[in-house]
């Protein structure tokens, strides 16, 4: 017998013996093509990089576009006439509303550390037929860097004395010896400074303007105040 008459037949059988390995043993087989895929191309894996999605800011007390890091956000508005109470929002919470129940007629105010942003106190005082008493007292416990939040609602003038227009003044009002009988009065200051406050409005009660027959128009003021350092 020849040589290759043996070798063909010695090989066919080796590749059927291959061929039911395969069959029969396929986790060997791919453990085996891992090992070649590694010695081809490198044992290094692929590392998947994902970008980071920043998230999304949105402004704060319904202004238009974010204040800057060294500022507050903030919203006042006053009443209108006896019906809607006043809205105060700093830094993105509403401290006093009529939703929340927490105003009342005359002047609602706001106490805030302006350093960190932290709400110290808040109340509102009737100027109609309350004391004056109440409202100097609470004035007396602002202390220079806090930020006070002001607004009208019915009538804010009528128990109002020289007293508590100069202490508003010193907080950097421009109108608070304007503000009269009903009129609409919102306004944001400052302890501690000399310079007039821009964040300031008023809407004098006036028959012949008036929106809401012995009221004038509701008022309101937003932006960015600046954080006391």
């Amino acid at each position: 017998m020849r040589p290759r008459d043996i070798v063909y037949p010695v090989t066919f059988l080796i590749v059927i013996i291959v061929m039911w390995g395969i069959y029969t043993n396929p986790p060997y087989i791919h453990q085996r093509a891992r090992v070649i895929q590694q010695h081809i191309f490198g044992s290094q894996r692929a590392t998947v990089v994902t970008a980071a999605v920043p998230e999304i800011s949105h402004p704060k007390c319904s202004l238009s576009k974010n204040c800057p890091i060294d500022h507050f956000a903030f919203q006042i508005r006053s009443g209108a006439a006896t019906v809607v109470g006043p809205k105060i929002c700093f830094d993105g919470n509403i401290v006093m509303s009529g939703v929340m129940n927490n105003v009342g007629p005359g002047l609602n105010l706001v106490l805030v550390n302006g350093e960190n942003g932290k709400i110290e106190k808040f109340d509102y005082f009737d100027m109609y037929s309350g004391e004056s008493k109440a409202i100097l007292d609470f004035l007396k416990m602002i202390k220079p860097g806090m930020i006070v939040l002001v607004a009208s609602f019915d009538d804010a003038a009528t128990k109002m004395t020289d007293e508590i227009r100069n202490i508003f003044a010193g907080l950097g009002s421009s109108s608070i010896n304007d503000v009269k009988f009903r009129d609409s009065w919102v306004f944001a200051g400052g302890a501690g400074t000399e310079q007039k406050s821009p964040f300031e409005k008023l809407a004098a009660n006036d028959q012949k303007t008036n929106v809401y027959g012995n009221w004038p128009e509701m008022v309101e003021i937003a932006g960015c105040f600046p954080r006391k350092i």
